[in-house]
């Protein structure tokens, strides 16, 4: 369950459903090595607020009856003037309330360090506050936390896509890695230590910080503006559970 981060945006895989892959596809493939009957739902869909995620997913969740239930919730509402972080872990908790009633383990994602991170950095603090909250849910309601705040690694540029607002597919292998190991599943995915890059040059990056603003920054405040999302007409890449591999019935579905 989730929005954009777990529908797998910023990681291309031409042959997903909606084109990408990311941390819960490759958290998923591992899971799918220890059975034979694993079957793996994705109910994702990007710019989703926390609201339309529990009004538009949790029953639907449900109803799969699941062994296991992952949600990052409330990124989307958290960058938005006003936004209260404390209103939105309150409304969380009572879904988590309604996971784990159900006998499923959840996993709760918490929000990225964005400290260093163009646009979304203003809102580091509201983020903070967030993700006590949710270690408070967790403890509450015996959830486990997936704690994408304490991944040092994610401060490298190569962990983010190409908008600055997603993890590129080095950041979404590296959140996979740290997922299977909250849950404590053995896997066989290897970190990924790639050399440091090479400086820029400050008119290289200068021209790299004008076409970021000019591709993604002022789309994104558009949609701001015109209270749009950039989910509208999406379906969700994987609606019922299916195996991970192999030709999949749902193919044709996403954009």
């Amino acid at each position: 369950m989730g929005d954009s981060f777990t529908e797998g945006i910023g990681d291309p895989e031409p042959s997903s459903p909606n084109g990408y892959r990311g941390w819960a596809d490759r958290v998923a493939e591992e899971l799918s090595r220890t059975s034979t009957d694993f079957k793996y739902a994705n109910l994702a869909i990007r710019g989703r607020l926390l609201g339309q995620i529990l009004d538009q997913q949790l029953r639907p969740a449900l109803e799969l009856k699941p062994d296991l239930i992952s949600i990052s919730a409330g990124g989307n509402d958290l960058i938005r003037p006003g936004s209260d972080p404390d209103a939105l872990a309150e409304r969380l908790d009572a879904a988590v309330e309604r996971m784990t009633a159900s006998g499923a383990t959840v996993l709760l994602l918490n929000g990225p360090d964005i400290r260093d991170t163009p646009v979304l950095g203003m809102v580091r603090g509201k983020v903070a506050i967030y993700n006590e909250n949710l270690r408070t849910i967790a403890a509450r309601h015996d959830a486990i936390v997936g704690d994408i705040w304490s991944l040092r690694q994610l401060r490298d540029t190569r962990m983010w896509a190409d908008d600055r607002l997603h993890f590129s597919t080095l950041g979404h292998h590296t959140i996979a890695i740290m997922a299977l190991q909250a849950l404590n599943v053995p896997n066989t995915l290897v970190p990924f230590e790639p050399p440091p890059l090479p400086p820029q040059k400050w008119q290289t990056a200068r021209s790299g910080d004008l076409v970021w603003a000019k591709e993604f920054l002022v789309p994104w405040v558009l949609r701001r503006l015109r209270h749009q999302s950039s989910g509208d007409g999406i379906m969700p890449k994987r609606p019922t559970p299916g195996p991970v591999f192999g030709r999949e019935p749902w193919s044709g579905l996403g954009e």
